[in-house]
């Protein structure tokens, strides 16, 4: 029995860093310490004497490494002489979410604006460079789990993509995913599963798809427009770039449906609004239109086969402060 108990895989760890109350003579190289043990390790240079301020949340699980990371001006690198001390056979992937970057590598260099990734092979040589700071999320994959999911395809150059509005889902719901795990005490294995899906169809081009990464995917789409009246099967599809009839085979492989999804989404919200003080002033009739229903009855009949109670009587509940049964 302790054997097998052995053989299970570590559980989802989670930690933080930060440079507060460290003496400025000593954050730099305590941050680089940090980063070698939480991601990856970094050759890391202020860019003025001014000192260093930088925080960071770290989750690891048994294959992915994410971080949350703040910081003031900087430069890190990873030379071809810091790369053969420090090895780390690691694809890194940074999603800016506040301030302009470079991205300096053998082939050139390319600029990173909030909302846009970079995704490379963290043994090749590069530098990166925040002049105003940065805040970002990292993800880092074993480079064999990486080659797994593009299909066998190494990784000689940065691949850069669009995470923000307008961008593609896959992208979109990948850095949700990421922030969603980040921002939990006690995250499940199952949310690394989401993420490794999510990123196979970055890692091939988009070539590689599976179930569980359009069903992710989607999900993260229904829940950002459920409130659409009008959203469709045949949108989400095309926002994914699969047909309905793959849409529905990725649903069917969880027992699911799209449309019952998204019903369930919208009754959830339903139910949030209607216990909500803040939606006090909305009627029955306004919350159901808001979470997309254009019907008020029909509301009312999927609400109470959902939670066995009307609208009304979880309105009447929750401004007395009981609880339904």
């Amino acid at each position: 029995m302790a054997s097998q108990q052995n053989d299970l895989p570590a559980p989802p760890r989670a930690f933080r860093f930060t440079t507060q109350g460290i003496a400025p003579v000593n954050r730099v190289q305590l941050w680089e310490g940090h980063n070698a043990k939480a991601l990856i390790s970094l050759d890391i240079r202020t860019i003025d004497e001014s000192p260093l301020q930088a925080a960071e949340v770290n989750l690891q699980f048994p294959s992915l490494r994410l971080a949350h990371v703040q910081g003031t001006a900087q430069i890190v690198e990873r030379s071809e002489s810091f790369i053969r001390q420090n090895p780390t056979d690691m694809v890194a992937v940074f999603f800016a979410l506040a301030g302009d970057a470079f991205f300096y590598h053998r082939g050139g260099h390319e600029s990173l604006k909030p909302g846009q990734a970079i995704m490379y092979d963290a043994d090749l040589p590069f530098m990166r460079g925040f002049a105003q700071g940065l805040q970002e999320l990292v993800l880092t994959v074993p480079r064999s789990l990486f080659l797994e999911l593009s299909g066998g395809t190494a990784l000689k150059r940065p691949v850069r993509f669009d995470f923000g509005p307008g961008a593609g889902p896959h992208g979109q719901e990948l850095a949700r995913r990421i922030r969603a795990a980040l921002a939990v005490e006690q995250p499940t294995d199952d949310a690394e599963d989401a993420v490794i899906e999510l990123f196979r169809s970055i890692a091939s081009g988009g070539n590689a798809g599976s179930d569980a990464g359009y069903l992710a995917a989607a999900r993260g789409y229904l829940e950002r427009h459920h409130g659409d009246p009008e959203l469709s099967t045949a949108e989400v599809a095309a926002a994914l770039g699969i047909s309905e009839r793959q849409l529905g085979r990725a649903f069917a492989a969880a027992g699911l449906t799209p449309g019952r999804y998204v019903l369930g989404l919208r009754l959830d919200r339903g139910q949030d609004l209607l216990a909500s003080p803040a939606a006090d002033g909305l009627s029955i009739g306004e919350i159901a239109a808001r979470v997309g229903f254009l019907s008020q009855n029909y509301f009312a009949r999927a609400y109470k086969e959902r939670f066995n109670a009307t609208p009304l009587q979880t309105r009447k509940a929750a401004r007395a402060g009981v609880a339904l049964e």
